[in-house]
């Protein structure tokens, strides 16, 4: 009956092909043919669940996706293509993807009045899977209710977004042109999570193959011999190009320097212990100023202008005696200083005097103290800046309570937002895991304390790295949502990659937080939650359940009540108009 119902142009192409990778002859026997004859479609997809972690090449990714939608659309399921599973272990699952084929996601819809949409992925397998269903009269209430508290009202969300460092580029780069469509979808477009921001760095950091920056030449105070290179004009700009062009939505990049050029720097070194030579207001600090200018007119040159700029990548690394990668040392008060007297004005000055200058771009265990410096009243930088950019590196030792509260509470005026995150980073960590549901668990659990701790927005490591978690050029390795298997011209979805798209897709620009109260007859909640309208007027609320068991659980708002449950090791979104 599905394949009856099939569109014909989908039975047409997929009665031309077979597991086996190619275009069948006449009168063969189609191998996938059966999927049609199964009982159901629970039956079917764990049957395809299990028939996924053997696939082994691209066209057969390929069919049993084509033939996993059909038998979907026979049953009346939509959300776009499903996802391909493969398993690293047991409920380790990623998503495969190829030239041919790659799960998507159907643009955001709002369902009718008094009815609401659901997605959920879970550790068992969903992928963003949709379901519908209505508001029931507050009649019966469930033990444990989460209300919406619309009068409440806190920050507005900026977006959410990853990194396009050298690494992620040259692992882009290296699949084939389809491919590559196929991941910068999955990311920008609108079938994908519909990323918005996008942070790269000012010449190169340590996820780049080399050493460099874009005025090498000794002396050159005038900067006559700046200019991009070789990654900038190849790799970095045709990617930001290449998601401008597919994303509906505007995309916001912003960048930030790792070193200034090493004849700046007090220990003419990339790495190791080393600040700007002089004091703010020298010679080196007013070039190092004009530096920035300069990769802001370049790029300009491509029709790339950024939203913001962080005024140093971890500007407390360079000040560690041996630190292994490209740094440049501040201190709060010589980054206050160097904003006042060179930074700050030099942007005034120029075309790009609009831009958003962030401060810190570091671990929040610097917070409140650095904010209370730079952003001092008697401070003369403080009229430049903009926000505080925050890491997640030292989170475990430095409570949001005790650093990101306190920080807004003081400078309520200036945002914060989260500029970097991977996991893997520790050095007794495994880089990369494949499939590791506890390290999605990690994204969603930060994107929702920092959400509810007024932060605007959420930005990712690496876009996408190899099977090592690479190339880095001293072999700092870490995980990215997307691992790229450059001999298969395949890449894999991992959890974490799934655990943005719960924010990214369905918290747009402009969604603002409101609050969420807990109403439960006994125990505890047990579950992470954040709600927020959107600009259109919809609610949407995220909810984290990391325990190993199903919670019951209601949803309040003024068109009545959710009745729900939520599974183990499980992440849900919920969308529906109030109006």
């Amino acid at each position: 009956g599905g394949w009856r119902r099939a569109p014909q142009h989908l039975r047409s192409a997929a009665a031309g092909w077979d597991l086996r990778g190619g275009a069948r002859a006449p009168g063969e026997k189609v191998l996938f043919w059966p999927c049609f004859l199964c009982a159901s479609s629970s039956e079917f997809s764990a049957d395809l669940g299990r028939a996924t972690s053997e696939i082994m090449c691209s066209r057969q990714a390929s069919v049993l996706g084509w033939c996993f939608l059909l038998l979907h659309m026979a049953h009346g399921v939509t959300g776009g293509l499903p996802c391909i599973r493969k398993y690293f272990g047991r409920d380790s699952i990623v998503c495969v993807c190829n030239s041919t084929y790659c799960d998507t996601h159907d643009p955001v819809s709002l369902p009718p009045v008094g009815s609401f949409i659901k997605y959920e992925s879970s550790k068992s397998g969903n992928r963003l899977a949709p379901s519908r269903g209505v508001f029931q009269d507050r009649t019966v209430t469930p033990d444990l209710v989460l209300v919406l508290e619309t009068t409440e009202q806190y920050q507005t969300v900026k977006g959410f977004g990853g990194s396009v460092t050298d690494a992620a580029c040259i692992n882009i780069l290296s699949l084939t042109p389809a491919t590559q469509n196929n991941l910068l979808r999955s990311y920008f477009s609108e079938d994908g999570i519909e990323y918005n921001m996008i942070r790269t760095p000012i010449g190169s950091c340590d996820f780049s193959t080399r050493t460099y920056s874009y005025a090498d030449w000794p002396d050159d105070y005038e900067l006559k011999n700046f200019s991009l290179v070789e990654e900038d004009i190849k790799m970095k700009i045709p990617v930001m190009q290449r998601v401008k062009a597919m994303s509906k939505k505007p995309i916001y990049l912003f960048a930030s320097p790792w070193t200034s050029p090493i004849w700046m720097k007090t220990n003419n070194n990339w790495k190791g212990k080393g600040s700007l030579k002089g004091k703010a207001g020298s010679k080196v600090h007013k070039t190092w100023a004009n530096y920035f200018i300069k990769f802001l007119d370049e790029y300009a040159k491509h029709n790339l202008t950024f939203w913001a700029i962080t005024a140093e990548n971890e500007p407390t690394a360079g000040l560690l005696t041996d630190y292994p990668i490209q740094c440049l040392g501040f201190t709060p008060e010589r980054q206050r200083d160097f904003i006042a007297l060179d930074l700050g004005p030099a942007l005034a000055n120029s075309s790009h005097k609009d831009i958003r200058l962030i401060i810190l771009d570091d671990n929040r265990v610097h917070l409140p103290r650095w904010a209370k410096v730079v952003l001092s009243e008697d401070s003369q930088a403080r009229r430049y800046i903009h926000g505080i950019g925050i890491h997640w590196y030292l989170d475990l030792i430095a409570p949001i309570n005790d650093t990101v509260t306190p920080t807004h509470q003081f400078f309520p005026d200036y945002f914060l937002l989260l500029t970097e995150a991977s996991a893997g980073f520790q050095f007794w960590e495994v880089s990369v895991v494949l499939g590791s549901w506890d390290r999605g668990n990690h994204y969603s659990q930060s994107i929702l304390a920092n959400l509810n701790h007024n932060v605007i927005g959420w930005v990712d490591w690496n876009l996408a790295l190899d099977l090592e978690g690479g190339p880095n050029w001293v072999k700092k390795y870490v995980d990215s949502p997307i691992i790229v298997d450059v001999a298969s011209d395949t890449f894999y979805k991992q959890p974490m990659f799934y655990h943005m798209a719960h924010f990214s897709k369905f918290i747009p620009e402009g969604s603002q937080r409101i609050g969420l109260s807990i109403v439960q007859r006994y125990g505890t909640c047990g579950l992470e939650h954040v709600a927020l309208i959107r600009p259109d007027g919809a609610a949407v609320v995220i909810i984290l359940n990391q325990t190993g068991k199903t919670i019951s659980f209601g949803l309040s708002d003024k068109v009545g009540l959710i009745e729900a449950e939520i599974p183990p090791n499980s992440i849900q979104t919920y969308l529906w108009r109030r109006e």
